[in-house]
Protein backbone atom coordinates (compact mmCIF):
# COMPACT_ATOMS: atom_id res chain seq x y z
CA UNK A 1 0.00 0.00 0.00
CA UNK A 2 2.77 2.16 0.64
CA UNK A 3 6.60 2.50 1.64
CA UNK A 4 6.27 2.78 5.65
CA UNK A 5 7.14 0.10 7.82
CA UNK A 6 4.64 -2.81 9.11
CA UNK A 7 4.42 -0.77 12.38
CA UNK A 8 2.45 2.23 11.20
CA UNK A 9 -0.26 -0.30 9.60
CA UNK A 10 -3.57 -0.49 11.44
CA UNK A 11 -3.25 -2.57 14.77
CA UNK A 12 -5.06 -6.20 14.42
CA UNK A 13 -7.78 -5.20 17.15
CA UNK A 14 -8.45 -2.03 15.47
CA UNK A 15 -11.99 -2.44 13.83
CA UNK A 16 -13.02 -0.95 11.05
CA UNK A 17 -16.99 -0.54 10.52
CA UNK A 18 -18.93 -1.22 7.02
CA UNK A 19 -18.95 2.33 6.87
CA UNK A 20 -15.41 2.92 7.20
CA UNK A 21 -14.79 0.18 3.97
CA UNK A 22 -16.91 2.44 2.09
CA UNK A 23 -15.02 5.00 3.12
CA UNK A 24 -11.78 3.98 2.35
CA UNK A 25 -12.93 2.23 -1.04
CA UNK A 26 -14.08 5.76 -2.64
CA UNK A 27 -10.52 7.21 -1.63
CA UNK A 28 -8.73 4.62 -4.20
CA UNK A 29 -7.98 1.54 -1.48
CA UNK A 30 -6.84 -1.30 -3.64
CA UNK A 31 -8.91 -4.44 -3.61
CA UNK A 32 -6.35 -6.56 -1.68
CA UNK A 33 -5.77 -4.03 1.25
CA UNK A 34 -9.80 -3.81 2.04
CA UNK A 35 -9.86 -7.47 1.84
CA UNK A 36 -7.47 -7.33 4.54
CA UNK A 37 -9.31 -5.06 6.42
CA UNK A 38 -12.66 -6.54 6.50
CA UNK A 39 -10.91 -10.35 8.07
CA UNK A 40 -9.68 -8.24 10.71
CA UNK A 41 -10.83 -10.42 13.90
CA UNK A 42 -14.37 -8.73 15.57
CA UNK A 43 -13.28 -7.25 18.80
CA UNK A 44 -14.06 -10.18 21.78
CA UNK A 45 -16.76 -10.27 24.00
CA UNK A 46 -16.72 -7.39 26.21
CA UNK A 47 -17.84 -6.69 29.60
CA UNK A 48 -20.63 -4.43 28.63
CA UNK A 49 -22.21 -7.69 26.73
CA UNK A 50 -22.22 -9.66 30.02
CA UNK A 51 -24.79 -11.12 32.05
CA UNK A 52 -25.40 -9.05 35.08
CA UNK A 53 -26.76 -9.94 38.11
CA UNK A 54 -30.06 -8.97 39.34
CA UNK A 55 -29.91 -6.67 41.96
CA UNK A 56 -33.20 -5.40 43.96
CA UNK A 57 -33.36 -1.79 44.05
CA UNK A 58 -33.64 -0.44 47.37
CA UNK A 59 -36.18 2.45 47.74
CA UNK A 60 -34.11 5.54 46.45
CA UNK A 61 -31.52 3.48 44.44
CA UNK A 62 -31.62 6.02 41.76
CA UNK A 63 -29.42 7.82 43.80
CA UNK A 64 -26.90 5.06 45.37
CA UNK A 65 -25.13 7.66 47.75
CA UNK A 66 -28.22 8.89 48.88
CA UNK A 67 -29.23 5.18 49.28
CA UNK A 68 -26.63 4.26 51.32
CA UNK A 69 -26.84 7.57 53.65
CA UNK A 70 -30.44 6.66 54.29
CA UNK A 71 -29.62 2.50 55.04
CA UNK A 72 -26.55 4.12 57.33
CA UNK A 73 -29.24 6.43 59.23
CA UNK A 74 -31.46 3.30 59.56
CA UNK A 75 -28.74 0.96 60.80
CA UNK A 76 -27.59 3.96 63.45
CA UNK A 77 -31.56 4.46 64.20
CA UNK A 78 -32.01 0.60 65.01
CA UNK A 79 -28.85 0.56 67.43
CA UNK A 80 -31.49 1.51 70.47
CA UNK A 81 -34.42 -1.31 69.53
CA UNK A 82 -31.35 -4.04 69.09
CA UNK A 83 -29.88 -3.40 72.31
CA UNK A 84 -31.37 -6.49 73.59
CA UNK A 85 -30.54 -8.90 70.81
CA UNK A 86 -27.62 -11.51 70.24
CA UNK A 87 -24.58 -9.62 68.62
CA UNK A 88 -24.84 -12.35 66.06
CA UNK A 89 -28.09 -11.49 64.82
CA UNK A 90 -27.59 -8.04 65.08
CA UNK A 91 -24.45 -8.24 62.81
CA UNK A 92 -25.89 -10.16 60.60
CA UNK A 93 -28.43 -8.16 60.19
CA UNK A 94 -26.69 -4.96 59.51
CA UNK A 95 -23.65 -6.87 57.50
CA UNK A 96 -26.49 -7.77 55.12
CA UNK A 97 -28.34 -4.38 55.01
CA UNK A 98 -24.56 -2.68 54.34
CA UNK A 99 -24.03 -5.21 51.54
CA UNK A 100 -27.75 -3.93 50.03
CA UNK A 101 -27.13 -0.37 50.49
CA UNK A 102 -23.92 -0.96 48.19
CA UNK A 103 -25.58 -2.83 45.43
CA UNK A 104 -27.22 0.01 44.10
CA UNK A 105 -24.01 1.59 44.05
CA UNK A 106 -22.11 -0.67 42.55
CA UNK A 107 -24.96 -0.87 39.62
CA UNK A 108 -24.26 2.62 39.16
CA UNK A 109 -20.52 2.39 38.52
CA UNK A 110 -20.90 -0.34 36.05
CA UNK A 111 -23.31 1.15 33.88
CA UNK A 112 -21.12 4.17 33.94
CA UNK A 113 -18.28 1.87 32.89
CA UNK A 114 -20.35 -0.28 30.56
CA UNK A 115 -21.27 3.80 28.73
CA UNK A 116 -17.14 4.24 29.31
CA UNK A 117 -16.61 0.91 26.73
CA UNK A 118 -19.01 1.53 24.00
CA UNK A 119 -17.88 5.32 24.09
CA UNK A 120 -14.30 4.00 24.15
CA UNK A 121 -15.14 1.35 21.19
CA UNK A 122 -16.71 4.24 18.88
CA UNK A 123 -13.75 6.49 19.09
CA UNK A 124 -11.61 3.55 18.48
CA UNK A 125 -13.92 2.32 15.58
CA UNK A 126 -13.71 6.27 14.18
CA UNK A 127 -9.71 6.59 14.60
CA UNK A 128 -9.09 3.30 12.63
CA UNK A 129 -11.36 4.45 10.09
CA UNK A 130 -9.27 7.70 9.76
CA UNK A 131 -6.08 5.85 9.57
CA UNK A 132 -7.29 4.09 6.65
CA UNK A 133 -8.64 6.56 4.78
CA UNK A 134 -5.29 8.47 5.84
CA UNK A 135 -3.23 5.27 4.42
CA UNK A 136 -5.33 5.21 1.29
CA UNK A 137 -4.75 9.00 0.99
CA UNK A 138 -1.02 8.41 0.86
CA UNK A 139 -0.79 5.19 -1.15
CA UNK A 140 -3.40 7.17 -4.28
CA UNK A 141 -0.49 10.15 -3.24
CA UNK A 142 2.53 7.94 -4.31
CA UNK A 143 0.64 6.45 -7.11
CA UNK A 144 -0.04 9.59 -8.88
CA UNK A 145 3.81 10.91 -7.64
CA UNK A 146 5.34 7.89 -9.75
CA UNK A 147 3.20 8.63 -12.72
CA UNK A 148 4.11 12.88 -12.42
CA UNK A 149 7.86 11.30 -12.08
CA UNK A 150 7.37 8.87 -15.44
CA UNK A 151 5.76 12.01 -17.32
CA UNK A 152 9.28 14.44 -15.91
CA UNK A 153 11.25 11.24 -17.12
CA UNK A 154 9.52 10.80 -21.25
CA UNK A 155 9.74 15.00 -21.73
CA UNK A 156 13.04 15.01 -20.72
CA UNK A 157 13.57 11.90 -23.36
CA UNK A 158 11.93 14.21 -25.80
CA UNK A 159 13.61 17.33 -25.05
CA UNK A 160 17.28 15.45 -25.36
CA UNK A 161 16.28 13.39 -28.72
CA UNK A 162 15.22 17.19 -29.75
CA UNK A 163 18.20 18.29 -28.64
CA UNK A 164 20.62 15.78 -30.43
CA UNK A 165 18.48 16.33 -33.51
CA UNK A 166 19.01 19.86 -33.85
CA UNK A 167 22.89 19.41 -33.15
CA UNK A 168 23.40 16.41 -36.22
CA UNK A 169 21.10 18.53 -38.45
CA UNK A 170 22.69 21.57 -37.80
CA UNK A 171 20.21 23.60 -36.40
CA UNK A 172 16.66 23.93 -38.18
CA UNK A 173 17.05 27.74 -38.29
CA UNK A 174 15.18 29.78 -41.26
CA UNK A 175 18.89 30.76 -42.43
CA UNK A 176 19.50 26.61 -42.43
CA UNK A 177 16.16 26.13 -44.38
CA UNK A 178 17.08 28.67 -46.77
CA UNK A 179 20.49 27.38 -47.94
CA UNK A 180 19.48 24.10 -47.81
CA UNK A 181 16.51 24.42 -50.05
CA UNK A 182 16.34 23.66 -53.70
CA UNK A 183 13.02 24.96 -55.17
CA UNK A 184 11.01 27.91 -53.90
CA UNK A 185 8.28 24.70 -52.55
CA UNK A 186 11.02 23.07 -51.33
CA UNK A 187 11.65 26.31 -49.08
CA UNK A 188 8.27 26.63 -48.02
CA UNK A 189 7.76 22.89 -47.03
CA UNK A 190 11.05 23.21 -44.90
CA UNK A 191 9.90 26.19 -43.27
CA UNK A 192 6.23 25.33 -42.08
CA UNK A 193 8.32 21.42 -41.09
CA UNK A 194 10.59 23.73 -39.03
CA UNK A 195 7.58 25.81 -37.31
CA UNK A 196 5.84 22.58 -36.24
CA UNK A 197 9.06 21.25 -34.76
CA UNK A 198 9.36 24.45 -33.18
CA UNK A 199 5.76 24.14 -31.72
CA UNK A 200 6.06 20.34 -30.58
CA UNK A 201 9.47 21.45 -28.74
CA UNK A 202 7.73 24.23 -26.81
CA UNK A 203 5.13 21.82 -25.90
CA UNK A 204 7.56 19.26 -24.57
CA UNK A 205 9.57 21.80 -22.73
CA UNK A 206 6.38 23.24 -21.36
CA UNK A 207 4.94 19.58 -20.25
CA UNK A 208 8.20 18.50 -18.27
CA UNK A 209 8.40 21.65 -16.72
CA UNK A 210 4.47 21.06 -15.24
CA UNK A 211 6.02 17.44 -14.69
CA UNK A 212 8.20 18.70 -12.34
CA UNK A 213 6.57 21.20 -10.99
CA UNK A 214 3.66 18.56 -10.30
CA UNK A 215 6.17 16.16 -8.85
CA UNK A 216 7.40 18.79 -6.16
CA UNK A 217 3.83 19.83 -5.36
CA UNK A 218 3.62 15.45 -5.01
CA UNK A 219 6.29 15.14 -2.91
CA UNK A 220 5.19 17.83 -0.26
CA UNK A 221 1.67 16.48 -0.50
CA UNK A 222 2.88 13.00 0.56
CA UNK A 223 5.00 14.50 3.10
CA UNK A 224 1.87 16.10 4.96
CA UNK A 225 0.02 12.92 4.16
CA UNK A 226 2.35 10.42 6.07
CA UNK A 227 2.17 13.03 9.16
CA UNK A 228 -1.72 12.45 8.58
CA UNK A 229 -1.22 8.83 8.83
CA UNK A 230 1.36 9.57 11.96
CA UNK A 231 -0.96 11.21 13.88
CA UNK A 232 -4.27 9.04 13.12
CA UNK A 233 -1.92 6.15 13.84
CA UNK A 234 -1.03 7.81 17.15
CA UNK A 235 -5.17 8.40 17.38
CA UNK A 236 -5.63 4.64 17.01
CA UNK A 237 -3.32 3.52 19.46
CA UNK A 238 -4.77 6.29 21.86
CA UNK A 239 -8.14 4.99 21.14
CA UNK A 240 -7.32 1.23 21.53
CA UNK A 241 -5.57 1.78 24.97
CA UNK A 242 -8.36 3.92 25.95
CA UNK A 243 -10.80 1.19 25.12
CA UNK A 244 -8.41 -1.79 26.58
CA UNK A 245 -8.57 0.64 29.95
CA UNK A 246 -12.56 0.66 30.21
CA UNK A 247 -12.92 -2.61 29.34
CA UNK A 248 -10.55 -3.58 32.23
CA UNK A 249 -12.56 -1.10 34.88
CA UNK A 250 -15.85 -2.64 33.27
CA UNK A 251 -14.46 -6.12 34.50
CA UNK A 252 -13.74 -4.81 37.79
CA UNK A 253 -16.48 -2.87 38.21
CA UNK A 254 -18.64 -6.20 37.16
CA UNK A 255 -16.96 -8.29 39.66
CA UNK A 256 -17.70 -6.04 42.46
CA UNK A 257 -21.09 -6.23 41.66
CA UNK A 258 -21.14 -10.09 41.52
CA UNK A 259 -19.19 -10.18 44.68
CA UNK A 260 -21.94 -8.54 46.51
CA UNK A 261 -24.54 -10.48 45.25
CA UNK A 262 -22.64 -13.38 46.05
CA UNK A 263 -22.75 -12.10 49.23
CA UNK A 264 -25.64 -10.70 49.87
CA UNK A 265 -26.65 -14.86 48.88
CA UNK A 266 -25.15 -16.16 51.92
CA UNK A 267 -25.57 -13.03 54.42
CA UNK A 268 -29.43 -13.84 53.25
CA UNK A 269 -29.14 -17.22 54.38
CA UNK A 270 -26.67 -16.68 57.01
CA UNK A 271 -29.50 -13.70 58.75
CA UNK A 272 -32.15 -16.51 58.30
CA UNK A 273 -30.07 -19.28 60.34
CA UNK A 274 -29.41 -16.59 62.76
CA UNK A 275 -33.37 -15.73 62.75
CA UNK A 276 -33.43 -19.07 63.71
CA UNK A 277 -31.56 -19.32 66.56
CA UNK A 278 -32.66 -16.14 67.97
CA UNK A 279 -36.11 -17.15 68.11
CA UNK A 280 -35.12 -20.00 70.04
CA UNK A 281 -33.30 -17.86 72.25
CA UNK A 282 -36.27 -15.74 72.37
CA UNK A 283 -38.87 -18.62 73.33
CA UNK A 284 -36.27 -19.80 76.09
CA UNK A 285 -35.95 -15.84 77.46
CA UNK A 286 -39.63 -15.90 77.54
CA UNK A 287 -39.98 -18.74 79.62
CA UNK A 288 -37.99 -17.58 81.91
CA UNK A 289 -39.15 -14.09 82.00
CA UNK A 290 -42.54 -15.95 83.13
CA UNK A 291 -40.91 -17.63 85.91
CA UNK A 292 -39.31 -14.86 86.86
CA UNK A 293 -42.59 -13.00 87.22
CA UNK A 294 -44.54 -16.11 88.54
CA UNK A 295 -41.10 -16.14 91.63
CA UNK A 296 -41.94 -12.02 91.86
CA UNK A 297 -46.02 -12.37 91.62
CA UNK A 298 -45.96 -15.22 94.67
CA UNK A 299 -43.64 -13.38 96.67
CA UNK A 300 -45.57 -10.17 96.12
CA UNK A 301 -48.57 -12.01 97.27
CA UNK A 302 -47.09 -13.77 100.30
CA UNK A 303 -45.69 -10.34 101.30
CA UNK A 304 -49.33 -8.80 101.05
CA UNK A 305 -50.96 -11.32 102.85
CA UNK A 306 -48.18 -10.88 105.66
CA UNK A 307 -48.92 -7.60 105.85
CA UNK A 308 -52.14 -8.45 106.05
CA UNK A 309 -52.23 -10.90 108.98
CA UNK A 310 -49.92 -7.92 110.50
CA UNK A 311 -52.35 -5.79 110.69
CA UNK A 312 -54.93 -7.96 111.75
CA UNK A 313 -52.91 -9.38 114.80
CA UNK A 314 -51.93 -5.26 115.60
CA UNK A 315 -55.75 -4.18 115.80
CA UNK A 316 -56.42 -7.64 117.98
CA UNK A 317 -53.06 -6.70 120.50
CA UNK A 318 -54.46 -3.10 120.49
CA UNK A 319 -51.79 -1.51 118.66
CA UNK A 320 -51.48 0.54 115.54
CA UNK A 321 -50.63 -1.74 112.35
CA UNK A 322 -47.36 -1.05 110.83
CA UNK A 323 -47.02 1.74 108.47
CA UNK A 324 -45.91 0.58 104.36
CA UNK A 325 -42.95 2.75 103.66
CA UNK A 326 -44.05 6.63 102.57
CA UNK A 327 -43.68 7.76 98.85
CA UNK A 328 -44.95 10.63 96.82
CA UNK A 329 -48.12 9.62 95.05
CA UNK A 330 -46.04 9.56 91.60
CA UNK A 331 -42.13 9.63 91.04
CA UNK A 332 -39.51 10.41 93.18
CA UNK A 333 -39.20 7.22 94.99
CA UNK A 334 -36.22 5.75 93.31
CA UNK A 335 -33.01 7.43 91.73
CA UNK A 336 -31.22 6.74 88.68
CA UNK A 337 -29.40 3.65 89.27
CA UNK A 338 -26.24 5.30 87.06
CA UNK A 339 -25.34 8.31 85.34
CA UNK A 340 -25.96 7.69 81.75
CA UNK A 341 -28.62 9.19 78.97
CA UNK A 342 -31.60 7.02 78.80
CA UNK A 343 -31.67 5.53 75.57
CA UNK A 344 -34.67 3.37 75.02
CA UNK A 345 -38.04 4.02 77.32
CA UNK A 346 -40.35 1.41 78.58
CA UNK A 347 -43.23 0.32 75.41
CA UNK A 348 -43.75 -1.75 72.87
CA UNK A 349 -41.31 -2.26 70.28
CA UNK A 350 -41.16 -3.51 66.76
CA UNK A 351 -38.67 -5.94 66.21
CA UNK A 352 -37.12 -4.52 62.97
CA UNK A 353 -35.51 -8.43 62.09
CA UNK A 354 -37.75 -10.86 63.61
CA UNK A 355 -41.20 -8.65 62.51
CA UNK A 356 -43.08 -8.98 65.88
CA UNK A 357 -44.43 -7.06 68.53
CA UNK A 358 -42.62 -7.10 71.95
CA UNK A 359 -42.78 -5.69 75.67
CA UNK A 360 -39.57 -3.60 76.00
CA UNK A 361 -39.79 -3.69 79.63
CA UNK A 362 -37.63 -1.67 81.61
CA UNK A 363 -35.57 1.29 80.68
CA UNK A 364 -32.28 1.28 79.15
CA UNK A 365 -29.30 3.65 79.96
CA UNK A 366 -26.61 4.03 77.63
CA UNK A 367 -23.47 3.59 80.19
CA UNK A 368 -20.18 2.26 79.52
CA UNK A 369 -19.11 -1.42 80.14
CA UNK A 370 -18.16 -0.77 84.24
CA UNK A 371 -19.76 2.07 85.41
CA UNK A 372 -21.01 0.99 88.94
CA UNK A 373 -24.47 0.53 88.99
CA UNK A 374 -26.53 1.67 92.19
CA UNK A 375 -29.45 1.06 94.26
CA UNK A 376 -32.40 2.85 92.76
CA UNK A 377 -33.76 2.47 97.03
CA UNK A 378 -33.06 0.92 100.18
CA UNK A 379 -34.20 -2.69 99.93
CA UNK A 380 -33.21 -6.45 100.37
CA UNK A 381 -31.40 -8.27 97.24
CA UNK A 382 -33.91 -11.24 96.89
CA UNK A 383 -32.18 -13.00 93.84
CA UNK A 384 -28.62 -12.18 92.06
CA UNK A 385 -27.12 -14.48 89.44
CA UNK A 386 -27.21 -15.34 86.01
CA UNK A 387 -30.96 -15.26 84.19
CA UNK A 388 -30.81 -15.78 80.36
CA UNK A 389 -31.21 -13.28 78.39
CA UNK A 390 -30.87 -10.55 81.01
CA UNK A 391 -27.61 -12.10 81.54
CA UNK A 392 -26.03 -11.07 85.05
CA UNK A 393 -29.47 -9.73 87.32
CA UNK A 394 -30.13 -8.25 91.17
CA UNK A 395 -33.35 -8.19 92.21
CA UNK A 396 -34.21 -5.62 94.72
CA UNK A 397 -37.29 -5.85 97.22
CA UNK A 398 -38.06 -2.67 98.50
CA UNK A 399 -41.46 -4.03 100.30
CA UNK A 400 -44.96 -2.42 100.00
CA UNK A 401 -44.91 0.71 98.73
CA UNK A 402 -48.10 3.01 97.58
CA UNK A 403 -50.13 -0.27 97.87
CA UNK A 404 -48.07 -2.90 95.62
CA UNK A 405 -44.80 -4.51 96.15
CA UNK A 406 -41.85 -2.92 94.74
CA UNK A 407 -39.07 -5.09 93.01
CA UNK A 408 -36.29 -3.51 91.29
CA UNK A 409 -34.06 -5.66 88.57
CA UNK A 410 -31.05 -4.25 87.32
CA UNK A 411 -29.61 -6.38 84.08
CA UNK A 412 -26.33 -7.18 81.38
CA UNK A 413 -24.25 -6.63 84.37
CA UNK A 414 -20.70 -7.63 83.78
CA UNK A 415 -19.91 -8.28 87.42
CA UNK A 416 -21.86 -8.11 91.36
CA UNK A 417 -20.28 -5.72 93.86
CA UNK A 418 -23.10 -7.67 96.27
CA UNK A 419 -25.22 -10.89 95.97
CA UNK A 420 -27.38 -10.64 98.82
CA UNK A 421 -28.85 -8.68 101.77
CA UNK A 422 -30.07 -5.22 102.34
CA UNK A 423 -28.72 -2.62 100.65
CA UNK A 424 -28.92 1.12 101.01
CA UNK A 425 -30.15 3.70 98.18
CA UNK A 426 -27.07 4.72 96.12
CA UNK A 427 -24.88 1.53 97.45
CA UNK A 428 -23.03 0.20 94.74
CA UNK A 429 -24.63 -3.47 93.92
CA UNK A 430 -22.79 -3.74 90.68
CA UNK A 431 -21.27 -2.52 86.97
CA UNK A 432 -22.59 -1.87 83.82
CA UNK A 433 -21.91 -5.00 81.29
CA UNK A 434 -23.38 -6.88 78.00
CA UNK A 435 -24.12 -9.98 79.20
CA UNK A 436 -26.97 -12.04 77.85
CA UNK A 437 -28.93 -10.74 75.17
CA UNK A 438 -27.28 -7.78 74.66
CA UNK A 439 -25.31 -5.71 71.33
CA UNK A 440 -23.68 -3.75 73.56
CA UNK A 441 -22.94 -1.79 76.98
CA UNK A 442 -26.13 -0.57 78.58
CA UNK A 443 -28.29 -1.43 82.22
CA UNK A 444 -31.54 -2.70 81.27
CA UNK A 445 -33.29 -1.17 84.43
CA UNK A 446 -37.12 -3.00 85.26
CA UNK A 447 -39.54 -2.02 87.81
CA UNK A 448 -42.12 -4.61 88.94
CA UNK A 449 -45.35 -3.83 90.89
CA UNK A 450 -46.61 -7.04 92.47
CA UNK A 451 -45.08 -8.97 90.22
CA UNK A 452 -45.86 -7.11 86.56
CA UNK A 453 -43.33 -5.11 84.97
CA UNK A 454 -44.52 -1.70 84.49
CA UNK A 455 -42.92 1.69 83.60
CA UNK A 456 -40.01 2.95 85.58
CA UNK A 457 -40.89 6.36 84.96
CA UNK A 458 -43.71 5.81 87.68
CA UNK A 459 -41.10 5.76 90.30
CA UNK A 460 -38.29 8.19 89.14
Amino acid sequence: MSGFPPSSRVPRRLRVSAFGLAAACTVGLAAPAVAAVAATPARPATVANAPVANVAKLPGADDPDKAKKKVDQQIQDLKDELEDTSADLKNAYVALRKTQAALPGAQANLDKAQAAVAKADAYNDEMAIKLQVAQANEAKAVDELASAKKDAVDSRNRVAQFASQLYQDQGMGQLSVALNATTPDDFASRMAMNDTVMDVQQQTLSKLATAQAAATAQEAHIRALRQQVADAKKAAEVALASAQTARTKAAAAKAKLDQLAAQQTAQSKALEDKKAAEKRKLDTAQKEQARLQAVLKERARKAKLAAARAAVAARKAGKPAPRPQSAPSSGGFLSFPVNAPVSSEFGMRFHPILHYWRLHAGRDFAANCGTPIRAAASGTIISAGWAGGYGNRIEIDHGIVRGVNLVTAYNHMSGYAVRGGKVSRGQVIGYVGTTGSSTGCHLHFETYEDGVPKDPRRWM
